[in-house]
C-alpha cells in the first residue's frame, strides 16, 4: 500500500509554491527502477538522478569520473519509474563546461529519457549556459558551498564558507543563480545559519544538505540514509535504516538454505499431475 501518494503532478512551479507556504520539499535521490518507483510512492517531492552514482552505484573515489551515457542510462530507468515526483538528472563533469552548445545537447539528453529539469554544480563562469539553457525551456537546479566537481580544487570534502568574505560570495552567487533563471538552488555543506540566510534571501527554493534545518527542503543519497554501506557516513547524514545489514543477513540466510537442502521445499516446487 503506497503511503502519502497522490497524482498531484509536484512541477518546478509547485516547488516555488511550497516555499510560498512554508511547506517543506523532500528530496532523495534514485539511480535505478525499483527505488525509484518506491520513492515516489512514498510521496517525495523531487527526486535527483545525482552524479553520485558514480560513488555509490560504480565505486568511484569522486564524482568526476561518471559521464553522460551512464547518467543517462540511470536516468531513463528513474524516470520510468515515476509517476509523481520531479526528476532533476546531474550533469556530469565536462558535460556543460565545455560550450553553451554541448550543455544544450547534453541537457536535451536527460529531457528526451524523461527528466523535467537539469543540475549543475557552480556559479560564475556557468551563468550565461544556465541562463542558455533556460531559454531553451530547459529548468535548471543549482548548486552552491560544497560542489563535489570542484573537490580537487576545494582541497577535500570540506564545509564551505566558513569565513564573513566567503558566506559573502556565497550570497552573491546564489542570487546570481536566481537572476540566471534557476528554478531551485542545492546548498551543500555550509553553517546552518550562512544556509538560513540564503534562504530568506532567495524567492526560489534551497534545499539543503549539510546545510542545517531552515532551509526550504531537505536532500540525502538514498544509499547513505539506508546504511547501505558500513563505512561510516558524513555528519550530515541521519541512517533511518541499516538496510546493509538486512541483506547481507538475508543472503547468509539463503546461503545456509541452499547447501542444506532446506531451500527449495515442496511449496516451491512444481510436480506433475502424477506426483502431487
Amino acid at each position: 500500500m503506497s503511503r502519502h501518494y497522490n497524482l498531484d503532478k509536484v512541477t518546478t512551479i509547485r516547488l516555488m509554491k511550497k516555499k510560498a507556504k512554508g511547506e517543506k520539499i523532500v528530496c532523495l535521490t534514485a539511480y535505478d527502477y525499483p527505488f525509484a518507483r518506491i520513492l515516489d510512492e512514498a510521496g517525495v517531492d523531487l527526486i535527483l538522478v545525482g552524479d553520485s552514482a558514480a560513488n555509490v552505484v560504480y565505486g568511484m573515489k569522486t564524482t568526476l569520473t561518471i559521464g553522460m551515457d551512464e547518467m543517462v542510462y540511470h536516468t531513463r530507468a528513474v524516470a520510468n519509474a515515476v509517476r509523481r515526483a520531479l526528476v532533476v538528472s546531474d550533469m556530469p563533469f565536462l558535460s556543460y563546461q565545455v560550450s553553451k552548445e554541448r550543455a544544450i545537447e547534453n541537457a536535451g539528453r536527460f529531457l528526451q529519457v524523461g527528466a523535467e529539469a537539469v543540475k549543475v554544480e557552480g556559479a560564475g563562469p556557468v551563468l550565461d549556459t544556465i541562463q542558455h539553457l533556460v531559454e531553451y525551456g530547459i529548468p535548471v537546479m543549482g548548486h552552491l558551498g560544497l560542489t563535489p566537481q570542484a573537490v580537487h580544487k576545494l582541497g577535500g570534502y570540506r564545509l564551505q564558507a566558513r569565513r564573513r568574505e566567503e558566506q559573502e560570495q556565497l550570497v552573491k552567487d546564489a542570487r546570481a543563480l536566481q537572476e540566471a533563471g534557476c528554478f531551485a538552488l542545492v546548498l551543500e555543506k555550509v553553517p546552518g545559519e550562512v544556509a538560513a540566510e540564503v534562504t530568506r534571501d532567495l524567492r526560489i527554493p534551497v534545499i539543503g544538505i549539510g546545510a542545517g534545518s531552515q532551509c526550504d527542503g531537505q536532500v540525502l543519497v538514498l544509499q547513505d540514509m539506508l546504511g547501505m554501506f558500513e563505512e561510516p557516513a558524513f555528519k550530515f547524514v541521519k541512517r533511518y535504516a541499516e538496510l546493509g545489514q538486512m541483506v547481507r543477513q538475508a543472503v547468509i540466510n539463503y546461503i545456509d538454505e541452499v547447501r542444506s537442502g532446506k531451500f527449495p521445499g515442496p511449496e516451491h516446487t512444481f510436480f506433475t499431475d502424477e506426483g502431487r
